[in-house]
């Protein structure tokens, strides 16, 4: 049974006020083109499908496109629905693309229902788990007092035991959209936080058992153990991630389980790039020359601003997208509040405001955990939505 492993393919998402959708078009042709080649058996999608929950018609287009090439590729197709999905709006047609084998997971209800494929040493059952939201799913284990992800992906793990089990076990695989212990470093700004604090990060041996894990929601490509992996993001959404390889993973499962795992890199649209030193010597480094066409982020080094730096930047590199001044006076914050802001979880901004209306006092633990049971009951108003 050969398998790909990709997520986050965050359609609809813009990079610095531009558009990523034709790119990102570029990068799942050339996927489905790695499918058709290696003779894939299923494609498996770990979640963040859209970049939002209400996708525009462009995005929802986009990703009907995709399907039915992959579907006309031979494979079965395996979707789940991520943190910055709607399950409702993805999964909306999912009894009907069920019949063309393009199979959208996004009830948590029915979590330990496997789509199987056989090959020829017999069935693989592969689980999907969409993201689990603590406050919306809370009623499907009562007897759980925790309310964390981890609690909650606790649960479903049991379940989806229970089922392998019933069915007298045999191969499986678990495609999940959290945040799994170990993957803190390959975190990135273009993410969305869903965390608070350590509490709602999954441990890697809760994934113990399963053949293999598929994994969304982390940018950059991670292996946590053999069998369980994050593929990372297929096109670059921030400049965090301008060094992170793109691609997916290839997985070969034999007679006994997982055989191999290969990487298969996927193209870079257009690259991007950190350039630092004064305006003029970046106006005028030949060496610099290569990064023309590419995304620019530029950091002044200049001690005194200087004129219009970003039009002027713009004439050579015309698709630079960040400006940052790096050379400023030490009374002079290097980022704005605001800039800092979005990198962080819902979670965190609550926090930095107590902190700084506390004058340096951040939440108590009670407060953290009613905050988050507050944000979570939003986020799961809108997921519902």
């Amino acid at each position: 049974m050969r398998i790909l492993h990709t997520s986050d393919w965050h359609i609809g998402r813009t990079f610095h006020q531009h558009s990523t959708l034709e790119a990102l078009g570029q990068v799942l042709d050339a996927l489905v083109d790695l499918v058709a080649r290696h003779e894939v058996d299923m494609v498996v999608v770990a979640g963040d499908v859209f970049d939002s929950s209400m996708p525009s018609a462009d995005a929802v287009r986009e990703l009907d496109r995709v399907l039915v090439a992959l579907s006309r590729t031979g494979a079965t197709v395996l979707v789940t629905s991520g943190n910055h999905d709607s399950p409702v709006r993805l999964g909306a047609r999912a009894a009907f693309t069920a019949e063309v084998g393009v199979h959208v997971l996004t009830r948590p209800e029915e979590l330990a229902r496997p789509v199987t494929v056989h090959d020829a040493h017999g069935p693989v059952h592969v689980y999907g788990i969409p993201f689990l939201e603590p406050t919306l799913v809370r009623h499907l284990w009562p007897a759980e007092r925790g309310r964390s992800q981890a609690a909650v992906m606790r649960c479903a793990l049991a379940e989806v035991r229970s089922d392998l089990e019933s069915r007298g076990g045999g191969r499986s695989v678990v495609v999940a959209h959290t945040f799994v212990n170990g993957a803190e470093g390959e975190s990135c700004e273009s993410e969305r936080g869903i965390t608070s604090g350590g509490v709602d990060r999954v441990p890697v041996p809760a994934f113990d058992g399963f053949d293999y894990v598929a994994l969304g929601h982390i940018h950059g490509r991670s292996t946590l153990a053999p069998g369980v992996r994050y593929s990372g993001a297929p096109l670059h959404l921030s400049f965090s991630e301008q060094d992170k390889p793109r691609g997916a993973w290839l997985v070969d499962l034999g007679e006994e389980g997982l055989e191999a795992v290969t990487w298969l890199d996927l193209p870079v649209p257009r690259p991007l790039v950190t350039v630092e030193g004064e305006l003029t010597d970046l106006l005028e480094d030949p060496d610099l020359a290569v990064h023309e066409g590419a995304w620019v982020r530029a950091r002044l080094t200049d001690r005194t601003r200087p004129l219009d730096p970003m039009r002027r930047l713009q004439v050579r590199f015309p698709h630079c997208a960040v400006l940052d001044f790096v050379g400023r006076t030490p009374s002079s914050p290097e980022r704005t509040d605001r800039q800092r802001l979005v990198t962080l979880s819902d979670d965190e901004v609550v926090g930095e405001f107590l902190r700084h209306v506390r004058e340096g006092e951040g939440p108590s633990e009670a407060e953290e955990a009613l905050v988050h049971e507050a944000l979570g009951a939003v986020r799961a108003g809108v997921s519902s939505r």
